[in-house]
C-alpha cells in the first residue's frame, strides 16, 4: 500500500513540472510577441544582453526538454494499462496527429498567416515525429531502447563536426535530423525546420526507460536515484563545457566581466540541442523531480492544473498572446495592411516596437491567469469523460 500510494503521488509531482515549465514556457513566447528588442538583438549575447534579459530567456530553456522528457515517462506510465499493441498505435496516431496540428493549428496561431506562406516545423512537429518514432521503437527489449537513446543523446554532437567540414551546407533530410533551416520553396512559400527531431527523439526514448523508475522501484530509492542522475549530469555539463571540445557546437570565452563570461559559458545551443543544453536542463528537472515532497499546497495544485492538459493550454496561450498583440498593434496607430507585413514568422509585429521586460512580465501573468478557469474546466471535462478516447489527443 505504501508503495502504491507513493507511485501515486510521484505521479502528481510529475503533473507539477510539467506545469511548472508550461507556466514559464510562456514568458518566453511573451517575450517574443511584446517585448520591444525581441527581434533586433540576441537576449543570450553577453557582450548586448542585461541580467533581467538573460535570465528571461535562459530560464526558459527548461522547457521544451523538460516537456519532452516527461511525454517519455507518461508513455511508459501508459505501457502499464495498454497492451504493447494499443500503445504502439496509440503513440504513432498521436504523433501523426501533432504534426498535423502543428502545420495547420500552431502555425496559423503563431504567425496570423492566413496565407501559410511560411510553415514552422517547432516543438510540437519534434514531439510529434519523435512519438511517431517511439511507437515503432517500443517492440525493442529494453535495454536495446536505452541503449538507442543514450546513443542519440551523447553522440549526436559527433554530426556537428561532419556540418562545419561542410561550412554547414547540408542536404535537406540532414536538416530535418539535426540541422536548423529555412528552405524557400517556390517563390511564395517557405518551411522553417526549427526544431530537427533526432535530439529530441533520443531524449524521449531515454524518458520512456526512466519512465521504469516509476513502476519498478520504491519512491525513496528512486528520489535518490533521481537525484544522482541529475547531479552527475549537471557535472557532466561543467567538466565538458569547461574542456569546450564536445558536446555544445557554440564555444565560450572570457568576457569584460565575470558576469558575462558566465553567460557566454552558460549560453549553450537550443536548435537542436545540443548535449550540454540537455545535460544542463533535465539535470535540473531530475532534481527537482526528486525533491517534490508536497503536492497537496494551493500553489502545487495550480500548477497541476496546467500539467494535466498541457497541449490545450499551449494552444490557447498563442492564440491570446497573439490577440492582445494585434489588439496593441492597431492601438499604436497601425493598420491591418501594416500588420500583414509583419515580421516573419509573425504577422501584427514590427522589429523595435513593443514595450519593456516589465510589461511582458505583466502580460506574461495576466494571460497564465486568465486561462487557469478554462484548463480547470477542460480537465475536469477530461477526467468526467474517459470514455471519449478523442480527448486523449488533446
Amino acid at each position: 500500500m505504501q508503495h502504491l500510494q507513493s507511485s501515486s503521488k510521484r505521479i502528481e509531482s510529475i503533473d507539477l513540472l510539467r506545469g511548472l515549465v508550461m507556466i514559464i514556457m510562456a514568458l518566453d513566447h511573451t517575450r517574443d510577441f511584446f517585448h520591444k528588442e525581441a527581434f533586433t538583438g540576441d537576449p543570450l549575447n553577453p557582450a548586448t544582453t542585461t541580467a533581467a534579459l538573460y535570465f528571461t530567456r535562459w530560464i526558459t530553456h527548461f522547457c521544451a526538454p523538460t516537456f519532452v522528457f516527461l511525454s517519455g515517462v507518461s508513455a511508459w506510465l501508459q505501457s502499464k494499462r495498454k497492451t504493447k499493441k494499443e500503445l504502439s498505435w496509440f503513440l504513432i496516431t498521436r504523433g501523426l496527429w501533432l504534426v498535423l496540428l502543428e502545420i495547420t493549428v500552431m502555425n496559423f496561431g503563431v504567425s496570423g498567416d492566413i496565407y501559410f506562406s511560411i510553415v514552422i516545423l517547432a516543438t510540437i512537429w519534434s514531439i510529434g515525429i519523435s512519438m511517431v518514432i517511439l511507437g515503432l521503437l517500443i517492440w525493442l527489449p529494453f535495454r536495446a531502447l536505452l541503449v538507442i537513446g543514450l546513443l542519440i543523446v551523447f553522440g549526436h554532437n559527433l554530426l556537428d563536426f561532419a556540418e562545419t567540414a561542410r561550412n554547414g551546407v547540408v542536404p535537406v533530410w540532414w536538416s530535418f535530423l539535426h540541422r536548423q533551416a529555412f528552405l524557400p520553396i517556390g517563390d511564395n512559400f517557405t518551411l522553417g525546420i526549427l526544431y530537427p527531431f533526432l535530439p529530441w527523439t533520443g531524449l524521449m526514448i531515454l524518458g520512456y526507460c526512466c519512465g521504469k523508475l516509476f513502476t519498478n522501484i520504491e519512491a525513496e530509492r528512486r528520489n535518490s536515484l533521481l537525484r544522482w542522475i541529475g547531479v552527475g549530469a549537471w557535472v557532466l555539463f561543467i567538466v565538458l563545457r569547461f574542456i569546450d571540445v564536445y558536446g555544445d557546437p557554440i564555444h565560450w570565452n572570457s568576457q569584460k566581466s565575470g558576469l558575462q563570461t558566465f553567460f557566454s559559458f552558460m549560453n549553450v545551443q537550443k536548435y537542436p540541442p545540443s548535449l550540454l543544453f540537455m545535460c544542463a536542463t533535465i539535470g535540473g528537472a531530475l532534481i527537482f523531480l526528486s525533491l517534490i515532497k508536497n503536492t497537496n499546497s494551493r500553489l502545487a495544485k495550480f500548477m497541476i492544473v496546467y500539467g494535466r492538459v498541457p497541449l490545450f493550454y499551449y494552444i490557447l496561450h498563442f492564440y491570446l498572446l497573439h490577440i492582445i498583440s494585434i489588439i496593441l498593434f492597431l492601438s499604436r496607430g497601425h493598420t491591418v495592411t501594416e500588420g500583414m507585413k509583419g515580421q516573419l514568422p509573425f504577422k501584427f509585429i514590427i522589429a523595435g516596437e513593443g514595450y519593456s521586460l516589465w510589461i511582458v512580465y505583466f502580460v506574461w501573468i495576466a494571460v497564465v491567469l486568465a486561462l487557469y478557469p478554462v484548463c480547470k474546466w477542460y480537465d475536469r471535462y477530461k477526467t468526467s469523460h474517459k470514455e471519449k478516447k478523442w480527448l486523449s489527443y488533446l
